[in-house]
């Protein structure tokens, strides 16, 4: 039943939104036939979206326990309005406004009436997309492992070394700006320059979102400033929601070029992210889960790595959501194990001294 009490307005959106979608299905092919193949990638947009985004979950999350109340629930109310038509309808849109140097209006009319067009278009987006959210992505996750202040390690093999430079704050930055030359260096020259202006754009974004946030918001020694209570952390998150969504908006057009239809699959999704985040927030998963935390900003850097790998080389949607999922999977078991290893000396501790 607390599962439950979390997710019933995910599932109440679902019905609606699928019934809006076998109504669309209906009305466009007059068939049982074309309806049930709307529903159907709709049905399928939403799991992918899900197992894009469930990293985006429990770093959501990392960020919302540490929040103000009353900007936690700002975030889970406005954020998600942001995060289902923002970035899944009006963000589309925007592309194809700039690119073809439409106004809203003919940007609309062309995705609904010559869905080809309008697909090539935000394709063709493809490269400078994956250069922004590859870069924004790296800082955010280089960020939570190049911490002074980080007090638990994981992966100790990997994190103790960043903990000893942490103090060189532009070690990060080096780190993202030489990737992106190397991913360049694999594109054609208008490739590559479209690349790097997006990844450049990208670490100034990250840049911008922790001075916003040091500037409303005193600096403290708690893991991640950039990450903290105020409209800088809200900001924070709506940028890193952005980030994360572009592969599944652009994957999405794998399966269809009908706008409506993604709308209505990554909107579901959308909204079953926003129920895990509620979930872990409330139910004290990322601290009762010591290691998630960390599993999450490894899937992020993860997520980093294959955005740049997907200008030059494409790497299916599945594997990046399995690859995320994965990560996060053996940090949820490496904290219950843990746990248990935790209970178990405390259970001994006392049955030794009474022996002694």
């Amino acid at each position: 039943m607390a599962l439950l009490k979390h997710f019933w307005g995910s599932l109440i959106f679902t019905a609606i939104c699928l019934g809006l979608g076998g109504w669309y299905g209906w009305e466009t092919s007059g068939t049982l036939e074309g309806m049930l193949s709307v529903l159907w990638i709709c049905a399928v947009l939403a799991v992918l979206e899900v197992s894009l985004s469930f990293d985006n979950a429990a770093v959501n999350a990392s960020v919302l326990k540490d929040m103000d109340p009353v900007w936690q629930q700002r975030f889970l109310t406005w954020g998600i309005a942001i995060a289902v038509f923002g970035m899944r309808v009006v963000f589309p849109i925007m592309i194809v406004m700039v690119a073809a140097n439409l106004g809203p209006i003919d940007a609309i009319s062309l995705a609904l009436s010559e869905p080809a067009q309008y697909q090539r278009i935000v394709s063709d987006a493809h490269i400078g997309l994956m250069g922004f959210g590859g870069a924004f992505l790296g800082m955010v996750g280089l960020s939570f492992f190049f911490d002074p202040d980080k007090e638990l390690d994981w992966i100790s093999v990997v994190e103790r070394p960043l903990a000893k430079v942490a103090d060189l704050e532009a070690l990060s930055i080096g780190l993202v700006l030489i990737a992106t030359w190397a991913t360049s260096t694999m594109l054609a020259d208008d490739d590559a320059l479209t690349f790097i202006i997006a990844a450049i754009g990208g670490l100034l974004t990250f840049l911008a979102v922790e001075i916003v946030n040091h500037v409303l918001e005193p600096p403290t020694p708690s893991t991640g400033d950039v990450a903290k209570a105020g409209f800088g952390a809200f900001l924070y998150l709506e940028v890193l929601d952005a980030s994360f969504s572009f592969d599944g908006v652009i994957g999405a057009f794998a399966l269809t070029n009908n706008l409506i239809i993604i709308a209505i699959g990554l909107g579901i999704g959308a909204m079953f992210v926003r129920s895990m985040t509620i979930f872990l927030v409330r139910q004290g998963t990322m601290s009762q889960y010591r290691y998630l935390e960390h599993g999450a900003f490894y899937a992020i850097l993860a997520l980093s790595v294959i955005m740049y790998i997907n200008t030059f080389a494409h790497i299916p949607e599945v594997i990046t959501g399995l690859i995320g999922a994965t990560l996060i999977g053996v940090a949820f078991w490496s904290s219950v194990r843990a746990n248990r290893a935790e209970e178990a000396n405390a259970d001994r501790g006392p049955a030794e001294t009474s022996a002694s």
